[in-house]
């Protein structure tokens, strides 16, 4: 069951529009520098525009969440759960959730496709997917998988699930944390094949999170959800 949270609206509200403005200026800067020419940021897939994308949302929200936990005297240990009597069977429960949904997770990504292609919906790769397949360089690849495994889960499981599913829900819409946080979680990766089974996956995650009461099982499960896809992709290259 999972505990209550001591996190306060004014800053849940600094998180969420922090992150926001970190994007919305890692966008603007970018697109600055490829105005007045500087070359590292000419293409849109060089490491520099890459390292600039993630860094001014996922990095914003690892910075953003140091200060966030300051603010309610929480450390990372507590945070993520570390100093949980069952982090052992938290973590299992992760594994062993993942692989048996993993499966069902892909086909329903094949089956929105499918139903996506008939009503004529123009079909297009996730931008991160697109990266990771066209990198030249190692060293981009190299950080690419690096910030699939660990920076976005974390980043985005504390964002989701750790803030925004325990916060909505204490305000007395457990519905609404539920199932219009999971959307949210969909939503941003912006890609229509991967809607359904992100919102699916997202309930998956929050059900994690609410068993154990313990943050690194999501995380854990975000993780190697992550490893999987790029497992596929890797030997479908």
């Amino acid at each position: 069951m999972l505990s209550p949270k001591p996190w306060r609206a004014e800053s849940v509200m600094f998180l969420i529009a922090g992150v926001f403005v970190c994007l919305g200026v890692g966008v603007v800067t970018a697109e600055l520098l490829r105005a007045v020419g500087v070359a590292a940021f000419k293409l849109p897939d060089s490491f520099a525009n890459v390292l600039l994308a993630t860094a001014s949302f996922q990095g914003a929200t690892w910075l953003l969440i140091f200060f966030f936990l300051k603010q309610h005297d929480v450390n990372w240990r507590d945070a993520l759960g570390l100093r949980n009597r069952n982090l052992d069977k938290s973590i299992l429960l992760a594994v062993i959730t993942l692989a048996l949904v993993l499966p069902f997770i892909l086909q329903l990504e094949q089956y929105s496709v499918r139903a996506l292609q008939k009503i004529g919906w123009p079909l297009a790769d996730e931008r991160a997917v697109l990266l990771i397949v066209n990198a030249k360089s190692v060293w981009l690849r190299a950080y690419l998988v690096f910030f699939a495994i660990v920076l976005a889960p974390v980043a985005e499981e504390f964002m989701f699930r750790g803030v925004l599913f325990p916060y909505v829900k204490q305000l007395g819409y457990p519905r609404l944390a539920w199932f219009g946080v999971s959307f949210l979680f969909a939503f941003i990766h912006w890609n229509a094949p991967t809607l359904v089974p992100l919102f699916v996956l997202a309930l998956i995650f929050t059900w994690l999170y609410q068993k154990t009461d313990c943050l690194l099982a999501p995380i854990a499960a975000h993780s190697l959800f992550n490893t999987a896809n790029l497992v596929i992709l890797f030997t479908q290259v």
